[in-house]
């Protein structure tokens, strides 16, 4: 198969380039593998409450939401846990930058399913924020209130004793996580059909930590460089 040659590259470059030029399509095929099983996985549990949450309405007011509402026109709903509790000064500067991207996909993604944020702050502080950071497509969700965060892992509360070990969350205390959530309407109930527990697996060793972020683009792009991710590099919330 002819490829593609970039000025003045010697041998030796295009022979490692189309090395790894195989494997980046082994791999491609291993992302498109793993998202149709992903895609088969049966329904899982039912929902165990129809969550009331917290968002400004078109009157600029505060109003209560239900879970069952927010589904909009599709059967599919994806929440993200943004690590912003009342507790936090600012929010996790991992959680900011990867809303900095989808802030701008989030207009495209919603013609195919409903996307919201969610975090444990009061809903005019969530605003207020996003203000400040400019997004302008997310939708913004406070869990204040509820109980959505401990059961679908927003926060360590209702982790296993063996699961607070393993991410050395001291007996007594609890802070909030990152994780996506993507739930399925069906038959007038609400199922969860998937969560991204990668984020709370074991990493092999030498394997980047942030290696299983599906939706963060700044990852991706970095391992395009030269320079990669770094070892200990890691975004702010403010340069």
């Amino acid at each position: 198969m002819e490829h593609l040659r970039y000025p003045n590259e010697s041998e030796g470059y295009r022979v490692a380039r189309n090395r790894l030029l195989e494997e980046e399509t082994k791999l491609r095929a291993q992302i498109e593998a793993v998202a149709a099983r992903r895609r088969a996985l049966p329904l899982g549990g039912e929902v165990p409450w129809d969550y009331v949450f917290e968002r400004i309405g078109d009157d600029l007011m505060p109003r209560k939401v239900r879970m069952s509402k927010l589904f909009g026109p599709h059967d599919t709903l994806i929440l993200y846990s943004f690590m912003y509790g009342p507790e936090r000064e600012s929010p996790c500067p991992g959680c900011t930058h990867l809303l900095d991207g989808i802030d701008g996909a989030a207009r495209h993604l919603t013609q195919r399913a409903a996307f919201h944020v969610v975090a444990k702050s009061p809903i005019a502080r969530l605003m207020a924020f996003a203000r400040r950071r400019g997004w302008q497509h997310l939708s913004l969700l406070s869990t204040a209130g509820n109980c959505y965060d401990g059961d679908y892992f927003g926060d360590t509360t209702k982790f296993s004793k063996a699961m607070r070990a393993q991410h050395r969350v001291p007996e007594g205390q609890n802070w909030d996580e990152t994780i996506f959530n993507v739930f399925k309407k069906r038959n007038g109930k609400i199922h969860h059909f998937w969560g991204s527990e990668m984020a709370f697996a074991r990493s092999a060793p030498g394997q980047h930590h942030r290696a299983g972020d599906l939706a963060d683009p700044l990852w991706n792009l970095l391992d395009m460089t030269p320079e990669g991710r770094g070892e200990t590099w890691f975004p702010k919330v403010e340069y």
